[in-house]
Parts: structure tokens; C-alpha cells; sequence
């Protein structure tokens, strides 16, 4: 019976779900091990010179399952289970202690069943060593089919070795490469060379042989492959030297990229079959409202036999959801009342009043909502909308929810089923869309985070493919799946969503029922954005390393689909992403030349903290100061960097304000475009698919 063992976990209290699986084989024996304990049995007195466990360990922190192959043969059915494959200096016992006793070369049906994994779409990773033919695996075999050939020889360098040892030498990576992502420099310690169309890393000119291939890569079939040519390179005792960590996950990330594509999105499946005719009343109801929610005269029979439809039908749907059983009650009665009162405005605030989302936060609970809201994406008219939700509510979230962001109003959302409404880029239920008479509650916020995290994926690489921006293989990782963009965006909308309540507040931060010039509802989503930016690089510092994909979403969403969805109607989601791109343009974070955007990663976290020391200063200001002279103050701050309208009465030098009395004439003021878009935008924005 195969057994395998999975690799040791980080040590957190909760972590996110794993996206890949990597398996480590040690049956063929290989001169490595990922168990620090095997490693200390296999050389007692060098345990760190036989171990990867911290290799391992990295990966494990990360999006990936780890385990070991330790007593089987690679077959078709092992490697079902795989997305990544290492084979870590399969060796002869003669030459090195190993991991076992077994024969360090395939046999020919391991052969067939990894490169068929391989051209399926699994990732290969092959880790030898120099003088290579003396260690009697069959690798070249392996390899041939993909044009890669380890040669037998070693690689000296003179002019750029470590401890005067040219044995020791550096290699870079080439130019272009995805594996030379934040790696730079990396130190080999006796290495062979790699021949084949894919040379990743090399040695340098002056070695011999010249600029030697010690990484080597190659597409085979839909998968990938990475040979390394030293295996000391990635053990305990090198694996924090240099860039060699960096490196690790660059390999890692690059052959698991197919793996994180083939991840279904979170399950869309109805889960009650018998919504779908609930829908269908409900879409025959909407088709006969009026603009607020009433129905003529003459539609009356129909729009009773609609409610006798939907009353039955929620009748027959309420055993399926026993955590709404007040708000299913309360529903009846407001939809008897709505239909004896003769099909008027309807007003559902007792069945708001009964809805609790937030309440019953637990991974994977699904809400029936039935309410009558103004039509999503800022329409004004009322229609009566049906929705069933499904909460992921990860342990993990749950934590950070608890202890770091609490907010007992936000739930994340996906939407499994909806009526025509929200046949449309709506990514949110909120109390205030609810149609009603009197006050509007606000006791939770429904962010559909599936929703956010397609239209993301989808515009990201639409404008990385029209800027031609190098996407390295996190990133690629990242965007393949929908997965893990969805749980990133969970978070993401929970550190924002409290943001809002964090800081220097000079007036509601929600900025609900008030009139101001729009920038100001625009440095109100980016101030909180720019924090939960900050929240997340210290989340990653401090051993979460997931949320460092909050920070790519947050400058993704904000430089690409901010600028360009959407009217130029006063659209203070676009102005903050105008913004963002403006100042990260102008502090040399966003680098555009030859038509082509960079990113310099290693400087983003600090060019967001320059912007959000610029908006602190700027709310520090406004509790000090009045509304108007606020206002004015944040058209200087945006002015500074996205230089305003021609014709705006706004900018500095063409005010002509008398007085305060009046905000509201000094509003009427603002153009609708008040802040045009900047010619990188245009232009990307021609260059975009056809909508």
C-alpha cells in the first residue's frame, strides 16, 4: 500500500485552503529528504546537508500541500493526486546517502506515467548534481521528450565565485525570465550545466564552460518543467542565503501555474433545486412594476397570482433554510400586506428588520433573500429582486474577523442564483438599496465577492496583455484562480469595509445622505483601500503570507478597472484609481516607457504609504477646518497629481467662491469630469478588447 506523508504545517491557528499539491518522492533513492528527521538519520552528523524541510516548509506556508512519496512507485494514480512532481538528486547509494535502497533511475513505466502527468499538465521539477552521469538515475531519458539534456562535466568560475572557491560560483538569471522575479543572484555549489531551448539561469561569460545553463525550462504538452543543477542550492543550510529562497518559489509557483488554472471557482452548483421556480415568479412579477415598485391597475390579477406563486413556493423552500424562519414569517406578512393594500410603493422594512445575514456567518451557509430594491448599478427604479447567497466563511477569515478586523456587519458573499437585476456588474446587497418608506437600517453588508473577483481577473488581463506587463509566476498563480481571487477579495473587503471606521474621521466616513463634491467619496474609498493595503503588508510580515495578494488586488483593480468602467459622469471610484496610478507613476513605482508598463514590486509598499501619509495629513486637516475649505483642500491634494479639468472653476487659480453659505452652488460648480482621464488610460483604453 502506497503511503504519503504529508510535510509539516505552518504554525498558525488558521490558515487559507491549499490550491496545489506538491509531492516530494523519496523512493528512488534520492539524496534528500523533507523531513528533518529522515535527513538526521540518513547523515546524523550533518542533518542540515541532507534536509529541505525548510524548502518544504516555504512551500507549505504558501498555497501548497506538500507531501512525501516515500515507499511506491510513480504511477498513473499517485500522480492523479499531484500537480507538482520533485525529483530531488535521485542517487546511488555509492555516492551518497540516500532515502532509500532503491534504484535511483524510472523504471519504464514510471516513465510513461510522469511524462504523460507532464503533458497533461503537471509541473516537473528535476534537481541533480555535476559529473551527473556517475549517479545512475535515468533523467536524460526523462528529459529527451522536452529537448532538455543534463550534461555530464562541472562549471568553474574564477571571476565570480564566493570564498575565492570557483567551484562556488554565481549565476543570474536571464533576461526575461519568470524565474528571476525579486532574484537576482544566487550561489551554486558544484553544478552541472543544462542544455535545451529554455535556459532560465546561467553562470557568467567568464565560466567554463561560458555562461553555462544551471536552470533549465521547458513547456512539455499543456505542463512545465525545471531542472536544477545543484541540489545544495535549496537545503537547509543554503536555503536563506542570497536570493535562493525567492528562487525556490519562483520554480515552485511557475510549474504549479497550470495546476492553479485547472481550479474550478467555488461551486456555483444550485444547491436547492426547487429555487428555480421561485425565480421565475419573481422575474414575471418584476416585468409588470412600475419605475417605484408599484403595479397598474390593469396588471393587478397578474401581480396577485405572482404573490400567490411566491408565497407558496417560499412556504415550500423554508424547511431548507431553518436560520431564516423569522424572515421567511415576516416576508408572508409583508407581501399579504403589500397585495391588500392594492400593489402600491411596496415597503418590506419588517422584513429587512428580519433579515440577519451577519448573524449566521459560517463557511458555506446559503441565505434566500427576496426584497423589492432599486435595480442594481444605480438605477432609481424599484423591482422585486430574488437571490440566493452563499457565505464562505473560512476559519481563517473567522480569525481575522475576531481578532485583528472586527466588523459584525460585513458578510462575504457568492451568488448562486439571482433574477434578472442582477444580470449585471452589481457586486453588493446593502440595506440602503431596499426599497422602503421610512429610515433605512444598516446592520449588514453583503459584498459578493465572486462577482468582484471575476470582472478583477478578467479586466487585469485584458489591460496586462495591452501593456504588455511581465507577469511573474505568483501572479500568474494568483490570476489563473478563481479560488483563491475570491478568498482574497473576502479580505480584502473586510479590512476595507472596517477601514472605514479606522482613523481621522472629519465626517461619516460611509458618507451616506450627504452631498459633497464627488473626489471626496473618491479619497474616501481610496483612504480606506490604501489602509487595507498597509493592514496587509503587515499581515504578511508578520506570518501570513496570503495577504500579500490583497496588495496585488488593490493595485490592480485600482490603476486598470477603476479608471476605465463606467461614465466619466462624476465617477469617484475612477478619480481614486486616476489618482493611485498618477502618484506610483510619479514616484517611479509604475514605470511606463517603450509603450510598455513596469512595476517595480520591491518599491510598491512604500509608494502606497507616501500616498496614504498625503491623505492623513489631508483628513487630519479637515477636523480642523470647514466643510468648504476641505473640500478645497482635497481638490489641491488630487490636482497635485491628476491635473484637473481646463474649464474647472475648482482648481486654484480660477475660484471665485464669495462665501461658505452655499455648498451646494459652489458643488453645482464641479463639471462632471472634473478630472479627465490622463493619456495612458485613454490610450489603454483603446487598446481593450471591444466590450
Amino acid at each position: 500500500m502506497r503511503r504519503i506523508v504529508s510535510a509539516k504545517e505552518p504554525a498558525m491557528n488558521a490558515t487559507p485552503r491549499k490550491h496545489a499539491r506538491v509531492l516530494f518522492d523519496e523512493y528512488h533513492s534520492e539524496s534528500w529528504s523533507i523531513s528533518a528527521g529522515r535527513a538526521r538519520q540518513m547523515q546524523p552528523e550533518d542533518p542540515a546537508n541532507a534536509s529541505y524541510q525548510r524548502a518544504a516548509d516555504a512551500l507549505a506556508a504558501r498555497d501548497f500541500l506538500v507531501r512525501r512519496n516515500i515507499d511506491a512507485p510513480l504511477t498513473p494514480e499517485a500522480l492523479a493526486e499531484t500537480d507538482v512532481l520533485a525529483l530531488v538528486h535521485p542517487c546511488d547509494p555509492r555516492w551518497e546517502r540516500t532515502t532509500s535502497a532503491n534504484p535511483p533511475a524510472l523504471s519504464a513505466k514510471e516513465l510513461d506515467a510522469v511524462l504523460g502527468f507532464v503533458r497533461a499538465g503537471g509541473g516537473l521539477l528535476v534537481i541533480t548534481e555535476y559529473e551527473h552521469d556517475k549517479y545512475g538515475d535515468n533523467l536524460n531519458e526523462l528529459l529527451a521528450p522536452a529537448g532538455l539534456r543534463i550534461e555530464n562535466g562541472k562549471v568553474f568560475d574564477r571571476t565570480a565565485c564566493a570564498l575565492d572557491n570557483p567551484e562556488w560560483f554565481f549565476a543570474t538569471p536571464a533576461d526575461g525570465s519568470p524565474l528571476g522575479h525579486r532574484a537576482s543572484r544566487a550561489c551554486f555549489y558544484r553544478a552541472g550545466w543544462v542544455v535545451g531551448e529554455g535556459t532560465a539561469w546561467s553562470a557568467s561569460a567568464q565560466a567554463h564552460p561560458a555562461e553555462a545553463g544551471v536552470i533549465g525550462t521547458a513547456r512539455f504538452g499543456e505542463g512545465r518543467i525545471v531542472v536544477v543543477t545543484d541540489s545544495v542550492l535549496f537545503g537547509d543550510e543554503r536555503f536563506g542565503a542570497f536570493d535562493h529562497a525567492q528562487l525556490w518559489l519562483n520554480i515552485a509557483h511557475w510549474l504549479a501555474a497550470p495546476a492553479f488554472a485547472r481550479r474550478a471557482e467555488s461551486s456555483g452548483e444550485l444547491s436547492v433545486p426547487r429555487f428555480a421556480p421561485l425565480l421565475s415568479c419573481v422575474d414575471a412579477l418584476r416585468e409588470i412594476q412600475e419605475s417605484n415598485g408599484a403595479v397598474p391597475s390593469e396588471q393587478h390579477a397578474g401581480a396577485a397570482r405572482s404573490v400567490e406563486a411566491i408565497l407558496a413556493h417560499l412556504d415550500a423552500l423554508r424547511p431548507l433554510f431553518p436560520h431564516q424562519t423569522e424572515y421567511f414569517e415576516t416576508l408572508v406578512r409583508d407581501f399579504t400586506a403589500w397585495r391588500g393594500a392594492g400593489f402600491g410603493k411596496p415597503d418590506f422594512a419588517a422584513s429587512l428588520a428580519a433579515f440577519h445575514p451577519e448573524k449566521h456567518r459560517r463557511d458555506g451557509i446559503e441565505h434566500l433573500v427576496v426584497f423589492p430594491l432599486y435595480t442594481p448599478n444605480a438605477s432609481g427604479d424599484t423591482r422585486f429582486e430574488a437571490l440566493l447567497l452563499r457565505t464562505p466563511w473560512p476559519a481563517w477569515l473567522d480569525e481575522l474577523e475576531r481578532t485583528r478586523f472586527h466588523n459584525e456587519k460585513f458578510v462575504p458573499g457568492h451568488l448562486v442564483e439571482f433574477t434578472r437585476g442582477y444580470d449585471s456588474e452589481c457586486a453588493v446587497l446593502f440595506p440602503e438599496t431596499i426599497s422602503l418608506t421610512g429610515r433605512t437600517p444598516n446592520h449588514f453588508a453583503v459584498i459578493l465577492c465572486d462577482r468582484e473577483a471575476r470582472r478583477l481577473q478578467r479586466c487585469a488581463r485584458e489591460c496586462i496583455a495591452a501593456v504588455r506587463l511581465d507577469v511573474f509566476p505568483e501572479l500568474e498563480c494568483w490570476l489563473g484562480s478563481l479560488p483563491l481571487m475570491q478568498d482574497t477579495l473576502a479580505l480584502w473587503d473586510l479590512i476595507h469595509d472596517t477601514s472605514h471606521s479606522a482613523g481621522e474621521l472629519p465626517f461619516d466616513p460611509f458618507m451616506i445622505r450627504q452631498r459633497a463634491p464627488f473626489w471626496m467619496y473618491g479619497l474616501e474609498e481610496l483612504r480606506v483601500d490604501l489602509r487595507a493595503f498597509g493592514e496587509a503588508v503587515r499581515l504578511a510580515e508578520e506570518g501570513f503570507p496570503f495577504a500579500r495578494y490583497v496588495t496585488w488586488a488593490i493595485l490592480l483593480d485600482r490603476i486598470f478597472r477603476f479608471p476605465l468602467t463606467g461614465p466619466r459622469v462624476r465617477n469617484y471610484d475612477a478619480l481614486g484609481g486616476q489618482l493611485l496610478f498618477a502618484y506610483l507613476h510619479q514616484k517611479d513605482v509604475l514605470v511606463w516607457n517603450d509603450n510598455r508598463l513596469a512595476i517595480r514590486w520591491d518599491a510598491l509598499a512604500d509608494g502606497v504609504a507616501g500616498l496614504r501619509e498625503e491623505l492623513r495629513t489631508l483628513y487630519k486637516l479637515g477636523a480642523d477646518c470647514s466643510k468648504m475649505r476641505f473640500w478645497l483642500a482635497a481638490h489641491d491634494l488630487v490636482s497635485r497629481h491628476v491635473p484637473p479639468n481646463v474649464g474647472s472653476r475648482w482648481q486654484r487659480d480660477a475660484r471665485a467662491f464669495a462665501d461658505e453659505s452655499d455648498p451646494r452652488a459652489a458643488i453645482a460648480l464641479v463639471n462632471d469630469d472634473e478630472f479627465p482621464l490622463g493619456n495612458f488610460h485613454l490610450n489603454l483604453r483603446r487598446n481593450l478588447p471591444p466590450k
